[in-house]
């Protein structure tokens, strides 16, 4: 029992904070008074604290303590390229993914610019919503160059389309362009996700390159404001 102590003080401090009894911003008690509130030693109140960082309930700042993150907003890491499928299984979190639009379409003159692509070339449309936690708060529209994706279906497009792309085709994805910025929402937003009184969402341009430098999918992702910040880690170079 003494040896998972600190599982009991993790999961205590999770409930405070997950019902808004520690909010986020805020600093938690120091290590002396956690040690003195639980009666434990600072051995266990740390392991404790280094669990509650690992999971991303609090930033522990050298020399100034810990600090409670806001968990109602999920890391959508700017510089990295990761799927949807992977960010839910990082985070911990039940997901899943509705197809609203699954078709191979003629491209209009407008993403020919967007895929380097000719009206000629057919292209993969998939508009998904992805739910995560039981809520729908990305809008993904997504834009395969059918030459270098000769097979999609439904059930792939339900599933992670990189996990097939990277295991069943062989394709190497190896870095996007991105673009952001604030849109105000559509009609088609308010109909694929769970947006309440929300005028405005964060839009994600992704041009996506394989390794061999090709343009082979343009995507438009749609993201609700409450839901998301967007992180990143920057060097300053001398």
């Amino acid at each position: 029992m003494y040896e998972n102590k600190y599982l009991s003080i993790y999961e205590e401090l999770v409930e405070k904070i997950q019902n808004g009894q520690l909010k986020p911003n805020t600093k938690l008690p120091s290590e002396n008074e956690l040690v003195k509130e639980y009666a434990t030693s600072r051995e266990t109140v740390r392991k404790a604290l280094t669990m509650l960082s690992q999971n991303g309930y609090i930033q522990k700042i050298r020399g100034k303590g810990s600090y409670v993150l806001d968990v109602s907003k999920y890391d959508f890491p700017i510089s990295g390229l990761v799927s949807f499928k992977e960010l839910a299984q990082k985070m911990g979190k039940p997901w899943g993914t509705i197809v609203n639009e699954f078709a191979l379409i003629s491209p209009d003159s407008q993403l020919q610019k967007q895929l380097s692509v000719t009206e000629k070339d057919p292209v993969w449309k998939v508009i998904r919503t992805r739910v995560m936690d039981g809520e729908k708060i990305i809008l993904d529209k997504d834009f395969f160059n059918k030459k270098y994706v000769p097979i999609l279906t439904k059930e792939i497009c339900e599933g992670s389309i990189y996990e097939y792309l990277e295991q069943d085709l062989g394709l190497k994805i190896s870095f996007a362009k991105k673009e952001f910025f604030v849109d105000e929402t559509t009609a088609e937003d308010r109909m694929f996700l769970d947006l309440q009184d929300d005028k405005h969402i964060v839009v994600v341009k992704n041009y996506v390159y394989l390794d061999n430098a090709n343009l082979f999918q343009y995507t438009e992702s749609r993201h609700r404001l409450d839901k998301f910040r967007f992180v990143d880690f920057a060097r300053r170079s001398h």
